[in-house]
């Protein structure tokens, strides 16, 4: 119990970490796992995992996400906008040239991490009888999470004055914390190719079962399913049924995979697939469910961060050649206060 909630959801570790925590699992990252991953570096080789983060290109797979916008910045130069892009500095003493520039970023559109105030729930965390709308660990939509307007559970909204963002659970934690650690592969579009499909725990055991990968508390499970090599190899125009019908992906509403994630003590979950599960997913059971259940049960209950749109190819062809399924992981996102996720430059070492 704290003072943001006197029940949590089932399965939830809600306080286990503290009655403040913002990190969630991520706290299993301890100096001991950055050791552990460190451990695994023996040939020396760094492998990106990051798209372009103009890639996927336009928005057929989020319609409200759009590739990034870059521009030169403009100076005043004798009363007149000039344009920072190449520009010598103005004085007649200096030959420097300078060149500087700004980007307008949905900061989900491609390689990404989810910070854990990007999904949550309708709960009754005060037992009240009233849900509203909570994140992990108990905090509150509305008051630290904030908005441009407050949107109420009957319709209605109200406009917020004070800047937007999240006061708690931001991505900025997860920057502070480094995001180091090892990182574990499990390939599943050797078992599986192209096709679309939802891999429950009995598939994912298979996989990890026939390349010896084992997840151990505080690992960062790393899936590769073959999607991000489709977005690469279409050079920013992606085909509409291969975005949404294309490689495998977790299915969210399989309890045994559920009860595996929350027995594992894995620290995150990254996929080279737009949503590291299916979307849709399968049918929830009774009237309302959550629509995608793996980031109900990561992000609201069990604070574990998504990483997604992740580039793996390289890393999984070399890991499957040398035989081995571990790496240190390097994925801090950019520090930016209040964000709900961010663009990521993932490294893997081997």
């Amino acid at each position: 119990m704290t003072k943001r909630w006197s029940k949590r959801p089932q399965n939830a570790n809600w306080g286990d970490f503290g009655a403040d925590d913002e990190l969630g699992r991520v706290n299993l990252l301890t100096p001991e796992k950055v050791l552990q991953g460190v451990g695994e570096v023996r040939a020396g080789l760094s492998f990106c995992l990051s798209l372009p983060l103009e890639l996927p290109g336009g928005n057929g797979l989020n319609p409200n996400r759009y590739p990034p916008i870059l521009e030169a910045t403009v100076s005043q130069v004798d009363g007149k906008p000039r344009y920072l892009y190449p520009l010598e500095f103005n004085d007649g003493r200096f030959t420097d040239v300078v060149c500087d520039d700004k980007v307008s970023l949905t900061c989900q559109y491609s390689t990404q991490w989810d910070a854990l105030c990007h999904m949550g729930g309708q709960f009754d965390a005060t037992g009240d009888g009233v849900a509203d709308y909570r994140f992990y660990n108990g905090y509150q939509g509305g008051t630290d999470i904030i908005g441009p307007v407050d949107h109420h559970l009957d319709g209605t909204m109200t406009d917020r004055s004070e800047p937007m963002g999240a006061r708690k659970l931001g991505i900025e934690n997860l920057a502070k914390k480094g995001m180091q650690g090892r990182g574990v592969m499990v390939d599943l579009f050797r078992h599986h190719g192209n096709e679309r499909v939802f891999v429950g725990y009995d598939l994912l055991m298979a996989a990890m079962e026939s390349s010896g990968a084992e997840i151990e508390p505080g690992d960062m499970l790393v899936l590769y399913t073959g999607f991000a090599d489709h977005i690469v190899d279409a050079q920013g125009n992606p085909d509409e049924d291969m975005l949404h019908n294309s490689c495998a992906v977790l299915d969210g509403r399989d309890e045994k995979l559920q009860q595996w994630i929350i027995d594992s003590g894995l620290a995150v979950i990254c996929a080279d697939n737009y949503a590291v599960e299916g979307l849709p997913a399968r049918p929830g059971p009774g009237e309302t469910f959550a629509g995608l259940p793996l980031h109900e049960l990561c992000l609201f209950k069990l604070g574990i961060n998504l990483g997604e749109l992740w580039y793996l190819r390289d890393l999984a062809n070399w890991l499957h050649e040398n035989d081995r399924t571990r790496f240190l992981l390097t994925a801090p996102p950019l520090r930016l206060t209040g964000a709900v996720g961010s663009p990521v430059t993932p490294i893997a070492t081997v």
